[in-house]
């Protein structure tokens, strides 16, 4: 059967009416958008992977229980669970005084990386950690619709949905931390190409 072809709605009533392969079609439809947004805001790829498969956990049990119902906004609906479970991740952790581990791990460990030179791999490395460190200056909202945007594949309506702002305030709040971070680079001199 070609699923590849399936909506998202398709592949929900079928996985609901028994078909368990279209739940593995969602997961390899949206992992690459869910998992980069989680390990963005966790920045430990081994926690971020506990709570990808808790959301895809949720996302099942969801299903199978009739909760989710077509808006089109599939993907919107499973960020929003893994956003949730990052939330409770940060209380719990708030609550145990626990720290997390070092942010550039992921991109060490990264077999993308492995191709490429020790050079390119010392760049890129420390590409991704001046970016992610400057994510850190901007503004909450700023931060989440570039995350969502770049890092979640999030189209601008989806993101005013998650985030239950209007496209408008979406689209500025993008507007700005984009000025923002033009005004970081600057100011902390980074170069941001190879």
């Amino acid at each position: 059967m070609a699923y590849d072809k399936f909506t998202d709605q398709m592949l929900i009533d079928a996985f609901v009416a028994g078909d368990k392969k279209c739940i593995e079609v969602l997961i390899q439809r949206y992992k690459t958008n869910v998992y980069s947004y989680i390990l963005l805001n966790i920045k430990n790829p081994s926690i971020a992977d506990d709570i990808f498969q808790d959301t895809f956990v949720k996302v099942i049990a969801s299903l199978k229980s009739n909760v989710y119902s077509d808006e089109g906004k599939f993907l919107s609906w499973v960020i929003r669970i893994a956003h949730n479970l990052i939330v409770d991740y940060y209380r719990a952790e708030k609550n145990m005084g626990a720290t997390s581990s070092d942010e550039n791990e992921f991109v060490l460990n990264s077999t993308s990386m492995s191709d490429s030179t020790i050079e390119d791999r010392i760049v890129e490395e420390q590409i991704f950690a001046d970016v992610r460190k400057l994510l850190d200056y901007l503004p909450e909202e700023q931060k989440e619709v570039i995350m969502l945007r770049h890092y979640g594949g999030m189209s601008f309506k989806e993101i005013a949905d998650a985030t239950n702002v209007s496209i408008n305030t979406a689209l500025g709040r993008m507007r700005y931390a984009i000025m923002n971070l033009r005004r970081l680079v600057d100011e902390k001199s980074i170069i941001l190409t190879k």
